[in-house]
């Protein structure tokens, strides 16, 4: 039995992308698909003092032409440091911002990133290390993607090995049970429902926040409010 989820990667991302990481095998960053301009894939929000925010990472879209999210360049370097001292601002008196910090900070403020994808695939890939999620991240472009969004889907999966393919609830309205069926393939929807409330700084709780709120809020207690800490 191989559980498999394909998403495509989103900037420091809320924690219910985290407990579908944690819930498969493998994941495959479906980085393939069209780039969407105010989408996850380049921004997610903070809570501050003033209520939810923005972060952006600016990226360079050429016109209407078909520019996949692999191939979505970011535009400049100045957003790093502006990023990095907004998180500093609104979240260094959290109980964990320096236990965060300590890996945190280098990638933002050390590392050069030409690529949304690759940005985004370290930064998941750091907060998975720090909660023991050990799940294989595989990137869609390692694999022979085929036409129609079901049949592309189930074949990811049906390289990859999977018996089961695991889905956001969204995807009820467009994929084809049959042809995982016929495949062999079973479909499990995730469930984003019934996340706990955890000690959150600055007025009326917020769950539609990037992970990093959680994290500097709980640092590896993070698991209490999340679906891969429940046994």
């Amino acid at each position: 039995m191989k559980k498999i989820a394909i998403l495509q990667s989103n900037y420091i991302p809320w924690k219910g992308y985290f407990d579908m990481i944690a819930a498969v095998d493998e994941f495959i960053l479906y980085d393939e698909m069209q780039y969407t301009r105010r989408d996850w894939r380049n921004r997610n929000k903070i809570k501050t003092p003033q209520g939810v925010q923005w972060l952006t990472v600016p990226v360079l879209v050429k016109g209407r032409y078909h520019q996949k999210i692999c191939e979505t360049e970011i535009d400049g370097a100045g957003w790093a440091n502006l990023h990095w001292k907004t998180l500093v601002h609104n979240y260094r008196h959290t109980p964990y911002f320096p236990e965060i910090a300590s890996w945190l900070e280098p990638l933002y403020l050390g590392e050069s990133f030409r690529y949304l994808s690759h940005l985004n695939r370290c930064l998941i890939e750091a907060v998975c290390h720090y909660l023991g999620i050990h799940t294989t991240i595989t990137d869609s472009g390692e694999y022979t993607l085929l036409d129609g969004k079901t049949e592309r889907i189930a074949d990811l999966c049906v390289q990859a090995g999977g018996t089961e393919y695991i889905s956001g609830p969204a995807a009820r309205s467009y994929l084809e049970d049959q042809v995982f069926s016929e495949l062999g393939i079973k479909i499990t929807w995730f469930d984003y429902t019934g996340y706990p409330e955890y000690p959150q700084l600055w007025g009326e709780f917020t769950h539609g926040v990037t992970i990093l709120d959680l994290l500097f809020h709980c640092g590896k207690g993070a698991y209490r409010y999340m679906r891969y800490g429940i046994p």
